[in-house]
Order: structure tokens, then sequence, then C-alpha cells
């Protein structure tokens, strides 16, 4: 039997349970009276609350549960006052997981380094000591934001597997994506080289009802005329010398799922009405045999040339083109999308990082606090494969852990925006004849009489098409 007291406290413990949010808060700071006082405050008004006296910890904790708010300090380290580690620790949130929401406190009062941290994607900050009340008040809108972001589209929750970014461009690009791929509708992806187009395809195709069935990737800038046919339609034995066994092409393999078209402004003009013949009629024949086969697949093109041009110009067949591009989507270049380029280094050197270093140091990588500025001013002419090059080999090469500058080869790039009809380009490309000439072909001695890197010699090599040696 329970005492009147015990049903009292049992009472009020119901109570102050159904007052509580359901939301997950973790506080990030590293000093244990911060910790406590926030976690009494907190803990009366909502349902779970995490500590972390090391923000080393935030990994773990975020892969292990579904954080709805983080309150994270802006500075850790005796002597380090200017919040870049605040800074840099709100980024990594942002790609482990882009649904969290993020306040910054400091107790400094750094307003700048704050408003910084808010324009690349902190919800607010707060000042410390604290107001109780402007406290809960903050996290309490920014848990109602949290359960905005639980209840968006696909676009906005994909970017632990895919980058979307913050730029409109982009997103209204993945927002259009999103709907396509619902239907079965033709998709032809426009865009430079090194946009993404393939990942952009793959993200059609898993969010797609087909996402179970076959996703097949065909290069078609790789495919020569004589392997055209027998690649995409496939052949029966006997068909040619080699043709051993009956073998279906890809269309075939790609059969109730998703074929993707790279690079379809490649095909000469002799081939194109193969192609469009498969489109219209949905069968497909293998060379060596007469019957033809039904085809249930869907069709994503891409292609980083102006197609319509090539339409106007005749080299591209104007009904092919109306029959990939029931949904045309343009992918923009990096230049285009400059507030993501930081975010995005970071998303790249995280899956990198995981790629060459299983386990837990994989997450220590990161960059050097002076990178950023140079990642933006980079022209990132080749965009997201070039920035992938880039870090792959800067991860390789660096000494620890901390990527620089230096490891990135992204300090001299003010010779990839001259204009190539500038005098002083003239002059620079007679310059590095000589030298190579005096050196006979010597790369490190050319680029120490020039006081140029190696890596910025070869670029100049490249860009004014200088044979070596």
């Amino acid at each position: 039997m329970f005492d009147n007291e015990q049903l009292t406290v049992q009472n009020r413990t119901k109570k102050d349970n159904m007052r509580k949010k359901l939301a997950q808060i973790l506080v990030v700071d590293d000093q244990e009276e911060i910790l406590f006082s926030a976690k009494m405050i907190l803990k009366k008004h909502f349902e779970t609350i995490f500590t972390a006296n090391n923000p080393k910890k935030i990994i773990s904790i975020l892969n292990e549960n579904d954080i709805n708010v983080v309150l994270l300090d802006m500075n850790y380290r005796i002597g380090f006052e200017d919040g870049r580690e605040g800074i840099h620790w709100l980024k990594e949130i942002k790609i482990l997981s882009p649904q969290t929401i993020v306040i910054l406190m400091t107790a400094f009062g750094k307003i700048d380094t704050a408003v910084e941290g808010i324009k690349i994607g902190a919800f607010d900050y707060v000042l410390k000591p604290w107001h109780n009340e402007k406290l809960l008040e903050t996290i309490d809108k920014a848990v109602a934001e949290s359960r905005k972001n639980s209840k968006k589209p696909i676009a906005e929750k994909i970017e632990k597997q895919y980058f979307v970014g913050t730029s409109v461009k982009i997103k209204q690009s993945y927002v259009i994506a999103e709907k396509v791929a619902r239907t079965d509708a033709n998709v032809l992806i426009l865009g430079e080289n090194g946009t993404g187009k393939y990942v952009f395809a793959a993200f059609i195709h898993q969010n797609s009802e087909r996402k179970n069935q076959p996703f097949v990737h065909v290069d078609l800038g790789s495919l020569s005329d004589n392997l055209f046919e027998s690649e995409l339609f496939g052949y029966a034995k006997g068909a040619f010398t080699d043709a051993k066994t009956d073998t279906p092409g890809r269309f075939e393999t790609a059969q109730n799922g998703t074929i993707f078209l790279d690079e379809i402004g490649n095909i000469p003009l002799h081939l194109q009405s193969k192609l469009l013949h498969v489109l219209q009629t949905k069968t497909v024949t293998r060379l060596g045999e007469s019957k033809a086969r039904p085809l249930n697949v869907r069709i994503i093109a891409a292609t980083n040339s102006d197609i319509k041009a090539e339409v106007k110009n005749k080299t591209f067949r104007e009904d092919l083109l109306y029959r990939i591009n029931t949904m045309e989507i343009h992918l923009p270049s990096l230049r285009d999308r400059k507030d993501d380029i930081v975010p995005m280094a970071y998303f790249i050197l995280g899956q990198t990082a995981e790629k060459y270093n299983h386990g837990p140091e994989a997450s220590g990588w990161r960059f050097d606090e002076n990178v950023a500025p140079y990642l933006e001013k980079y022209p990132w002419k080749g965009n997201i494969r070039e920035m992938e090059n880039k870090i792959e080999r800067a991860l390789i090469l660096a000494d620890n852990n901390t990527i620089s500058v230096q490891d990135l080869d992204i300090l001299d790039f003010e010779d990839i925006q001259e204009n190539d009809e500038n005098p002083l380009s003239e002059m620079e490309k007679t310059a590095i004849e000589k030298a190579l000439f005096k050196h006979h072909g010597n790369i490190s001695k050319t680029a120490e009489e020039l006081g140029l890197s190696r890596a910025a010699l070869y670029r100049r090599i490249e860009k004014y098409d200088l044979k070596n040696g």
C-alpha cells in the first residue's frame, strides 16, 4: 500500500514528466560547473540531457543518439579565446548530423565570431553567464526548429550521404530531383565537369520506386564507336570474332531499374539514331539477333556540353533531345555556390578520412584554421571532382591530422584566372621556356630559379602547353 505522501510524489513526478518536451539536448563545455548548472535547468523541461566536457565526445554521442539541439561552447583550451574551436566543431556537427540544431555559447562576448557561426549554420548564440529564462526560450525555439527539420523533404535530410549545401540553386535542384524521382520521367542533368552529376543521378534513383533494382552507369564518352552497340545492346554468341557467349548489354542489365547515360553529348551523330530507336520502342535487340527484347528502364542522361547549341549546329538530334529531357535539371558550379565550398570541403574530408583510416582516428582529421579563405578564393574549375582530388592527395601527403594550405596546393591560383591575352602571361610563358631549356627540363631546378613550387610550375607548363625538356 502507498501512503498519501508517496502518492503525492508519484503524481508530481508524472506531471513533471508530462510537462517535459520530447527532445534530446547535448551540452558541451569544458567546465564541469557549467555542465552541472545547464543540466539542472534543462532536465526540468526536456526529456533527455547529455553532457560532454570534451568536444571530441560529440562524434560518438551524435552517432549513437538522435540529438535535437547542441548547446556548444566556443572555447576549450586555456589561452585560446577566439572561438575558432567552436566554429570548427559547429562545422563538424553540420556534417555529422545536419538536422541537429546548434546554439553557440561563450563567456567572452565574442559577438563577431558568434555571428560568423550563425552565417555557417548555427541557430543562435547565448552569452555566459546566461539568464535562465532566455536560455530556455532559445532552446525551446531550437527544438521547434529541429522538429521542422525532421519533417522536411528528402532533399534536405540526405546530407550524411549526399552533400546538398545551403545555396538556393543547389537546393532548388534537389527539390526538383525529389519530385521527379517519384515518377518515371526521363531526366537530363546539365552541368560542368565535376559538379556531381553521377551522385545526383544516384540520388534520383535511390528516391524512386526503382531503388531496389539495378542502377547502371554508362560513360558514353569512353565508348569507342565499334563498342557502342555491343556494350549498350548486348550481342549473341558468334555475332563477331570474340563473341564467345550470349551477353546482355547495359540496357538489359538495368532492367526494371535505372540506366545513367553519362556524357550523352559525346555520342557521334550516326549512333544517335540507334539509341533513339531503343528509347522510342522501349526494346533492345542484341547484335547478331533479330528478336527485340522488351525494356522497362528509367533513363537519366547527363552532359557538360551546351546540348541545345549542338542541336542548333546539327551535331545532336533534336528528336533524341526531346526523348531524354522530359525533365531538365541544371547543377550549379562551385563558383555559383560559394557559401557551400567550406562545408563541402569538410564533408569530403570526413568521407576521405573514413576511406583511408578505418576506425576512431578517421574523425581526427581537420583543416588548419587559415585554410577556409583559400578554399573560398580558389576558382575550382574542376568543381567537386577537383576538390575531392586535392583533399585526397593532401590527406595522403599530410604529416599529421591537420591539412594545411600547402598540403592542398591551392596557394598559387592567380595564374589560373589570368587572361591568356594578357602580355604578362606571355612574359611568364617565355621565362618558363627559357628556364626549362637552361636546366634541360629539370623541374626542380627550373622551379627553384623561378621561385615556384613544383606543383605551380607543372600547372603553368600545362596551361601554356609547354613541352617539358
